[in-house]
């Protein structure tokens, strides 16, 4: 699989799906924003990892998989569950990859924080990049055919 942009998939969605969805982002990130004000800001960080968004795109995922199916005159609801599932196991390995992000600036940054952006980010392109040859080993295997990643 090649990741790629797919700019016909705008003109599927809607305009009230995509208010949504930018609607959940902004409401979680100012939650989140009240919730440092409370906490403290290391409390506050911990909720900005929330994917606000998931949730919304995932069904919308869903919603337009079918649909293009059916437009063929096939049965799609099988398929757009698996195209969600797809999106909820990449948001999945993601978070991995985000959380190795999280610990190298939790860590490294008291010593110096442009540097551990940096070995932050690095980190990220490690584990986002090994995690994603690990899910096409996984498709290999025989059981996988079922259940793909």
């Amino acid at each position: 699989m090649i990741v790629r942009i797919k700019w016909s998939a705008l003109k599927q969605s809607k305009w009230y799906e995509h208010a949504v969805r930018f609607g959940l982002g902004g409401l979680t990130t100012a939650l989140t924003g009240a919730i440092a004000q409370r906490y403290g800001p290391a409390t506050g960080g911990l909720f900005l990892a929330f994917p606000a968004i998931f949730c919304a795109s995932a069904t919308l995922v869903e919603k337009h998989e079918r649909k293009r199916k059916e437009e063929k005159g096939l049965q799609g609801a099988r398929r757009g569950q698996q195209a969600a599932a797809l999106d909820a196991a990449g948001a999945g390995w993601g978070s991995m990859a985000l959380g190795v992000f999280g610990v190298c600036v939790w860590w490294l940054a008291p010593a110096s924080a442009v540097g551990s952006l940096c070995i932050a980010a690095i980190g990220w392109l490690v584990v986002a990049i090994s995690l994603w040859g690990v899910r096409r080993r996984l498709r290999r295997v025989s059981w996988s055919r079922h259940f793909r990643f």
